[in-house]
């Protein structure tokens, strides 16, 4: 049962990850966009949700239900500002510009919240559990892998059967082509980033409640965002969810074996998948 305890803590912790991996699935799988600021959009969302909570007495999910049009709004005004000025067949343009935005991110958040770690009151559901024979599974944690996964599923609906996902396919595989069939490249990128950092509201808010955040944690979500998408399969939605799922396991294995070990053990899972099946699991070698 320790073992298997284990496993069901690394699915929970999953859900976790795939809410940062769902952004970047959008806009490094399919867009071919390297966003470096990923993880700091995270931690920027989850600063600005404490302190309106600190603000305004607002209970935790009227802050998450706040922070996704934040995000949406951020992630337009990324993308229409600077990441349409960079975006092409070469990402290193969008690396650099998202690499000294990213710089920046962390150098303000500082300035604002200073260094100390801060956290977000999640109420009594913080230490609520469910008894599933001899194991106890967080309600919290529960509901963050639930919420993951109808992101998932909602996500993979909006881009194979509505004409928005057809559009940013098109778009991200021949920009001149689609503009000669009517889309709107710039437009249609800007909605997709906005939909990938409003989808970082609702990550911003659960680590909150789940753990602390501080202004230089970026880098770690970001770390753990590349790779689930990649051991998933660049442009596979549900690729990026299975990702976060290997990544979450392989590290609650990780920490049971040596508390040491957990971090480590999921770096390397990834590079063993990267080794044997760099195109990732659900990816087909073209």
């Amino acid at each position: 049962m320790y073992w298997i305890d284990g496993i069901v803590q690394g699915i929970l912790l999953g859900g976790l990850y795939a809410q940062y991996a769902l952004g970047m699935a959008l806009m490094f799988g399919v867009m071919k966009i390297v966003n470096v600021t990923h993880g700091d959009l995270v931690i920027l969302l989850a600063l600005i949700g404490i302190s309106l909570a600190d603000l305004t007495g607002l209970g935790p999910w009227s802050i998450l239900a706040t922070l996704v049009p934040i995000g949406a709004a951020i992630g337009w005004i990324l993308q229409r500002a600077l990441l349409n000025r960079v975006v092409g067949d070469d990402p290193l343009p969008s690396l650099i510009a998202t690499f000294g935005l990213s710089i920046a991110l962390q150098n303000a958040m500082l300035q604002i919240w200073s260094a100390d770690t801060r956290s977000l009151s999640g109420g009594a559901i913080q230490q609520a559990s469910i008894p599933v024979g001899s194991l106890y599974i967080g309600v919290l944690p529960l509901i963050v892998l639930i919420c993951a996964t109808v992101l998932t599923a909602g996500m993979a609906f909006l881009m194979h059967y509505t004409r928005f996902g057809r559009a940013l396919r098109a778009a991200s595989a021949d920009v001149e082509a689609a503009a000669m069939m009517g889309v709107n490249p710039r437009r249609v990128y800007a909605l997709a980033t906005a939909i990938a950092v409003g989808i970082l509201g609702f990550a911003a808010a659960f680590q909150a409640m789940r753990s602390t955040v501080a202004p230089s944690d970026g880098p770690f979500q970001l770390i753990y965002a590349f790779e689930a998408v990649i051991i998933g399969g660049l442009g596979s939605i549900w690729g990026a969810f299975t990702g976060a799922m290997i990544l979450g396991i392989s590290q609650s294995i990780g920490f049971r074996i040596n508390p040491g070990f957990g971090i480590l053990a999921g770096h390397l899972v990834f590079l063993a998948v990267l080794a044997v099946r760099p195109q990732g699991i659900f990816k087909r070698k073209s």
